[in-house]
């Protein structure tokens, strides 16, 4: 029993010598490992709004909400750090593999939730019939010049992309049934089947 304490004895003597084994956190800051999972963060300019980070998030810490006023449609995409489990799930399925990345900030005690919650904000396209929400603008955007020539099959991939050139003019919504001319518009694709595969004015 003698030599356990000897031992001890002479640990604690090179600690008075050579300090503390321990880290001076939280008087100091203390960097975490380079492929440490911390804070989850959006980069609003690559975030394309498209919600996939939504779908794959396992403790369901992002949600998202549109709001369609005025004929103008919002998307909100909030995350929920209180919820977070810091999986990297987010990071992994995100399309543009940018819009949302893990960084090694772990420090993130509060005593106010509210400031756990951050939010990135995207434009809606709307169906020009109906206005039913067809996607993000930015999302939309995105495919059609990840597709390149072959957006111009699509019509609301054609007229989204002339639109961002500002090379189309905007179709004010008529008040007569859909008919086959129709086609050639930003529609969901409820109203894309209905003047394909009906003429309303027969």
């Amino acid at each position: 029993m003698r030599k356990p304490k000897l031992r001890e004895l002479g640990e604690a003597m090179r600690a008075l010598f050579r300090g503390p084994y321990t880290i001076k956190y939280p008087k100091e800051p203390s960097p975490a490992f380079p492929r440490y999972r911390g804070k989850p963060v959006f980069d609003e300019d690559k975030c394309v709004g498209c919600g996939a980070c939504v779908y794959v998030c396992p403790p369901e810490a992002r949600e998202i909400e549109d709001a369609v006023e005025d004929g103008r449609g919002t998307r909100k995409i909030n995350i929920r750090l209180d919820r977070c489990i810091f999986c990297g799930e987010c990071q992994a399925h995100c399309i543009t593999q940018e819009g949302t990345v893990l960084t090694d900030e772990y420090d993130l005690a509060t005593l106010d939730r509210s400031e756990l919650t951050e939010t990135v904000e995207k434009e809606l396209v709307l169906c020009e019939f109906c206005g039913a929400v067809i996607g993000a603008r930015d999302h939309i955007l995105w495919v059609a010049r990840k597709l390149g020539s072959k957006a111009f099959t699509n019509p609301t991939l054609m007229l989204s992309l002339l639109q961002d050139l500002g090379r189309a003019a905007e179709v004010p919504k008529e008040g007569a049934p859909m008919a086959r001319p129709d086609r050639i518009r930003v529609l969901c694709p409820r109203c894309r089947r209905a003047t394909t595969i009906f003429d309303y004015r027969r």
